[in-house]
C-alpha cells in the first residue's frame, strides 16, 4: 500500500511517497480502508519537529482523522470489542484516534483521558496518510448511510477538542458572551457551532475581512478583525464593558493577553493550543484580581468521544472543508494549512 511518512524532521521535503505492506489486525483489531484522512495542525508541527506527543518515532506517518470502510477484522482478544455495527467487512466507520491502555489505574476509573500510555493514531501510531490503517476495534465508530466519508472524516479532532474544551472544561452556559479567536480555523469552526447550540453568544475574530463572512455564516454574533481591530474593546463594547465570560484559545502567545484583558471578573480562560508558541507572560496582578479563572483543557475521555458523535450526527452541524488533496500531494496540503489562508478542513483522499 501506499503511505505519505517522514523519516527525520524538517521542511515540506521530507514527505516521502513509500510502498509499505498491508498490515494483518491482531486481536481486537481492525484494518480500515481510507476513504478520507482530514489534516491538523499537529500533522505539521510534529514534521517541523521536535515531536510534541510521548511515544513519537520516526519515521512517522501522520494522519489523526480518518474514515473509510472495514477490510478486515482481527480474531476477538482481550475483549476490546468495540462497535459490533461496526465490526463487519465494509461497514463505514470513523476513527477515534485515542488508544488508551485500557489497563492502567486511569482507564479502570474510566478517565482514559488521563492514561499515561495512551497512544495517538497519526500522532504516535500510523495514521491515515494511507490507503490502510490499522486501529483497535475500541475506536472504530458507525458511520450513517446519509454522511459522506469525506464529511465524516473532518470530524473527530476538531469537534472532540472544542467538546472537550468548551463543554467539559469551559463548561459554558446559556446567555454567556464568549470570545474565539482565529474563526477560520478546524476547531474554532466546531466552537462557534457548539457556543451557539448551547445558547451563548459569540464574538469571534479573524485574520483577515475575508474571512469575516465565514465566520458570521457560522454563527458568530460579532466578528472582529484582529489585525486591524481592537479586539478588547470590541468585546468590551458588546458586553457593556463587563467583559466575555469565556474565551477558548487554542493559538497561544499571540492572543494570550488579548483574551486575559477581554475577560470580565471571574470569567475563563479555556486553553488548548500553542500554534504560535509555548510560553506566555501576563500581568499576575491583574489576573489575581479580578478573580480570573485559567483553565488548561486536558485529552478527552472515550465516552465523550461517542457523545461528540451522536449529538454531531443528529445535528445540523456542519464542518465546510476548504480543499481536496490526493494521497501524493500531501505536500501541497500541508503547504495550504502553513499558509493560514484555509477557511474549514484540508483532506487528504487515497
Amino acid at each position: 500500500m501506499k503511505v505519505v511518512l517522514y523519516r527525520t524532521h524538517g521542511g515540506l521535503d521530507v514527505l516521502q511517497v513509500a510502498d509499505v505492506p498491508v498490515p494483518e489486525p491482531g486481536p481486537d483489531e481492525v484494518l480500515v480502508r481510507v476513504a478520507a484522512c482530514g489534516l491538523n495542525h499537529l500533522d505539521v508541527l510534529q514534521r517541523r519537529g521536535p515531536s510534541l506527543i510521548p511515544g513519537f518515532t520516526l519515521p512517522h506517518v501522520a494522519g489523526m482523522d480518518v474514515a473509510g470502510t472495514v477490510a478486515a477484522v482481527g480474531p476477538a482478544g482481550t475483549g476490546r470489542a468495540g462497535h459490533p455495527t461496526a465490526l463487519a467487512e465494509g461497514a463505514r466507520v470513523v476513527v477515534n484516534p485515542a488508544v488508551p491502555c485500557d489497563r492502567c489505574e486511569s482507564c479502570a476509573a474510566g478517565a482514559d483521558g488521563r492514561c499515561p500510555s495512551v497512544g495517538v493514531i497519526g500522532a504516535t501510531l500510523a495514521g491515515g496518510y494511507a490507503e490502510y490503517v490499522l486501529v483497535p476495534a475500541a475506536n472504530v465508530h458507525p458511520v450513517p448511510d446519509e454522511v459522506d466519508l469525506v464529511d465524516a472524516a473532518v470530524v473527530p479532532t476538531i469537534w472532540m477538542t472544542a467538546w472537550h474544551a468548551l463543554i467539559e472544561i469551559g463548561k459554558v452556559r446559556l446567555g454567556e458572551t464568549v470570545l474565539i479567536h482565529a474563526a477560520g480555523s478546524g476547531v474554532s469552526t466546531a466552537l462557534i457551532q457548539l457556543a451557539k447550540a448551547s445558547g451563548a453568544r459569540v464574538v469571534a475574530t479573524v485574520g483577515s475581512d475575508a474571512k469575516a463572512d465565514y465566520a458570521r455564516g457560522l454563527g458568530a454574533d460579532f466578528v472582529v478583525n484582529s489585525t486591524t481591530g481592537d479586539v478588547v474593546a470590541a468585546v468590551r463594547e458588546v458586553t457593556g464593558g463587563r467583559g466575555a465570560d469565556l474565551v477558548l484559545d487554542h493559538v497561544g502567545p499571540a492572543t494570550w493577553n488579548t483574551g486575559i484583558y477581554s475577560l470580565a471578573p471571574r470569567g475563563r480562560l479555556v486553553f488548548f493550543g500553542n500554534t504560535t508558541g509555548n510560553r506566555a507572560e501576563f500581568d499576575l496582578v491583574y489576573a489575581y484580581h479580578f478573580g480570573l479563572q485559567l483553565l488548561g483543557s486536558d485529552p478527552y475521555d472515550r465516552r465523550e468521544f461517542a457523545a461528540m458523535l451522536d449529538a454531531y450526527w443528529a445535528s445540523t452541524f456542519r464542518t465546510p472543508i476548504d480543499s481536496e488533496f490526493p494521497l501524493t500531494e500531501a505536500g501541497a496540503a500541508q503547504e495550504r494549512m502553513e499558509s493560514r489562508q484555509a477557511t474549514g478542513k484540508i483532506v487528504l483522499r487515497p
